[in-house]
C-alpha cells in the first residue's frame, strides 16, 4: 500500500526528449511501406525545383501500433478540426515520384 502513495498514478509514463530530439524534423512527404510483421514510414524532405529528396527519418511499427498510430491521428485531427476548421487536403497533388518498392504516400 505504501508503494501506491509515493505513486499517484502507476501508469503515468515518465519521458525523456533530448534537446536535439525536441527540434524535431520537418516532413513534407512520407512513404509507407509494409510486410507482414511491420511498416515502415520513411519522412522525407522534398524542395521545390530539386528532383532528389532525401529521407530525414525512418520509423518502424508493429502493425498493431501502426492501427494504434492511425486511430491517435483521427482521433487527433478531429480535434483539430473542431476548433481550427478542416483541413483541405490536396489529394493528387504530389510533385515527384520516387522510385522503390510497393508505396502508399501521405
Amino acid at each position: 500500500m505504501q508503494e501506491k502513495q509515493n505513486n499517484p498514478n502507476p501508469n503515468q509514463l515518465n519521458l525523456e526528449l533530448s534537446d536535439e530530439v525536441a527540434e524535431g524534423i520537418y516532413s513534407n512527404l512520407a512513404i509507407i511501406t509494409h510486410s507482414p510483421s511491420e511498416f515502415v514510414i520513411d519522412f522525407i524532405k522534398m524542395m521545390p525545383g530539386v528532383p532528389k529528396a532525401k529521407v530525414k527519418s525512418r520509423i518502424i511499427l508493429t502493425p498493431q501500433h501502426a492501427k494504434r498510430l492511425l486511430k491517435a491521428l483521427k482521433d487527433n485531427i478531429s480535434k483539430y478540426e473542431s476548433i481550427h476548421g478542416e483541413i483541405r487536403d490536396s489529394e493528387g497533388e504530389i510533385p515527384y515520384t520516387l522510385g522503390g518498392g510497393p508505396t502508399a504516400q501521405a
